[in-house]
């Protein structure tokens, strides 16, 4: 019985052993703790949730979000994206087509169509996810993954769209429909610039040829995976909300 409870105990213990390993594996950045990792991809989630929650077409739209997910995973955990000195960078393979596929939403019938049917509460609401990641990215900086102007210490300020996106619900909205819509335009607008602002910053901090900022501590968590996702899901949900936002809003 007592060789049995030791056995019990040794396996308990390796296989929360091969648990961290695996996750450390998975990571890639064997400098960043596994909880980063973990609050990461629950922000992937939380964000694929209520994009999902926000449309009509959901079963359409979760395949769609699920396959680039784990293309861009698969992609990322082979070190697809490390490639930094060909031409054009692998990154660019993260970030062009869903940038394509947003424009195809807005220039054809179909996809104004899906853009029309879109809620526009849960979209407003989807920005809450924009806290997780400052922490995020903080962390990282933290472990020398990103540079400190990306976080909240630095230039980036994007967690005020993420707060904010709570109090924009409740005020702007009453049932289905939008009882103040110059704040909520106002709000999209100026969520929108400190998005571009991050990106612009982000993408400069990429060690590429084209890098300005950051040289003794560049960009490179989101050349890994999972992190592969901020830019290449999570940037892009996000971007594609305000737009949608705004355009709706313009038009009425």
């Amino acid at each position: 019985m007592q060789h049995d409870n030791f056995a019990l105990k040794a396996y308990k213990i390796n296989t929360l052993t091969g648990f961290f390993y695996i996750t450390k594996t998975l990571l890639m950045l064997n400098n960043v703790p596994a909880y980063v990792t973990a609050v990461f991809i629950a922000t992937v989630l939380l964000t694929l949730w209520l994009f999902v929650k926000a449309t009509k077409n959901k079963i359409i739209v979760t395949i769609i979000s699920l396959v680039w997910l784990a293309l861009t995973g698969v992609l990322a955990y082979n070190g697809f994206f490390k490639n930094t000195s060909g031409f054009p960078p692998h990154f660019i393979f993260a970030v062009a087509p869903p940038l394509l596929a947003i424009i195809l939403l807005f220039v054809t019938n179909g996809g104004t169509r899906f853009i029309n049917n879109i809620d526009l509460r849960t979209i407003t609401l989807l920005s809450i996810v924009r806290i997780p990641v400052e922490f995020v990215l903080y962390w990282l900086f933290m472990n020398k993954a990103v540079p400190e102007l990306m976080t909240f210490t630095g230039r980036n300020f994007d967690i005020l769209a993420g707060i904010t996106a709570p109090i924009v619900y409740f005020i702007c909205f009453k049932d289905n429909i939008v009882i103040n819509k110059r704040l909520l335009f106002v709000w999209n607008l100026i969520s929108l610039l400190l998005l571009l602002n991050i990106v612009v910053n982000a993408i400069l901090s990429l060690p590429f040829p084209f890098q300005q900022f950051a040289f003794n501590q560049p960009n490179i968590a989101v050349l890994y995976f999972p992190f592969i996702w901020l830019p290449s899901f999570i940037v892009m949900i996000v971007l594609f909300s305000h737009l949608i936002a705004i355009s709706r809003l313009t038009k009425k």
